[in-house]
């Protein structure tokens, strides 16, 4: 647990270094040069995490950044589609000066991550991919984190919050709540709500298939996405290039186009994780404290006071909108994110 003194310079009560990090404005912000080689809170400043490490975990050998100190609290920063761990690069050192152990993982089908077995079904259902993180969690020995995420990232730490409280300190939901009530969806939504996911009705068919399972389409469908979603991140092709090498994976053909096609009711999921399904089909409560993030310029999350998903959180609760910002909350303000993480730390 950080101590009090040290939280209260973290958060801005103090004059430190990490202060100015975490108060730091957001795009083309600069800040004073906190400890640790962290030298700006705005997008950007960093380019990588360097060398990944790896882990056996579940059915999965897991590759996963790590930054902050070893003993420290820990943070576990989750991901989402058309992502990878680069969406923390600039969150992982902010917090890492707060004396947090960030751990950010790649998902199942990204990057440096690999199933143990060639015979493992290449399948991405909510619960298969929330029991990665869990087994991620036991095969480093934390028992319990702050998790925080957005997009698959949000709905994987939604969902081991419902289920498996004891394992979470708080959590920070960008989207709120992201469990997937998989009846509701077979029911047709509004017109502008169906245009936001055209990629997944692309995804159905056997058109988006063929584009997915081509390196190169893929590739391009993604940059384009990242425009649709993130209409005023100004990302450089570097910065898409870094982690469009996440798209290169082997299975995330596979993994991405059946967790689409799992969610609108198209495939069924495997039988291990139907006693998980199940429970989130009753769209369990989260009782741990939550912040949850609506970024106003997302298509997908209608920013506001949180009302519509609400009464989902039942534990303490705080939800903030973030203006100027699209569906990449954390790569485009990083400072926003880290401050989050933090504020919901100190809600537990």
């Amino acid at each position: 647990m950080i101590n009090r003194r040290t939280f209260s310079k973290a958060v801005g009560l103090g004059t430190g270094a990490a202060a100015a990090s975490l108060t730091g404005l957001q795009a083309g912000a600069s800040a004073a040069t906190p400890a640790a080689g962290v030298a700006t809170a705005g997008p950007g400043a960093h380019a990588d995490f360097g060398r990944l490490r790896h882990i056996k975990a579940g059915v999965l050998d897991v590759a996963y950044a790590e930054a902050g100190p070893a003993h420290g609290p820990v943070v576990i920063c989750l991901h989402g589609w058309p992502y990878d761990i680069h969406s923390f690069v600039d969150v992982a050192p902010l917090l890492a000066d707060l004396g947090y152990r960030v751990i950010v993982p790649h998902l199942r089908g990204h990057g440096g991550t690999r199933f143990l077995s060639r015979n493992t079904p290449r399948t991405a259902e909510q619960s298969a991919v929330a029991l990665d993180i869990v087994a991620l969690m036991d095969a480093l020995k934390i028992d319990k984190a702050v998790l925080a995420g957005f997009d698959w990232g949000s709905r994987t730490a939604d969902i081991i919050a419902a289920l498996w409280p004891e394992r979470v300190k708080a959590l920070v939901s960008t989207g709120g709540y992201l469990i997937t009530n998989r009846k509701a969806q077979l029911a047709p939504a509004a017109p502008a709500v169906e245009h936001n996911w055209w990629y997944q009705w692309y995804f159905a068919t056997e058109r988006g298939k063929q584009a997915m399972e081509d390196v190169d389409q893929r590739i391009a469908l993604c940059r384009y996405v990242w425009t649709l979603v993130s209409p005023t991140w100004a990302f450089d092709d570097a910065t898409f290039q870094r982690t469009a090498e996440a798209f290169k994976n082997p299975d995330y053909a596979a993994v991405v186009l059946f967790n689409y096609r799992w969610r609108i009711g198209l495939v069924e999921g495997e039988r291990r994780y139907d006693r998980y399904e199940r429970l989130l089909a009753a769209q369990p409560p989260v009782g741990v404290p939550t912040i949850t993030l609506d970024p106003a310029l997302d298509p997908f999350t209608a920013p506001g006071d949180g009302s519509a998903y609400r009464d989902h959180f039942t534990g303490p609760y705080e939800h903030r909108a973030i203006a100027g910002i699209g569906h990449n909350l954390p790569q485009e303000a990083p400072a926003v994110f880290a401050r989050a993480v933090a504020d919901a730390d100190r809600l537990a």
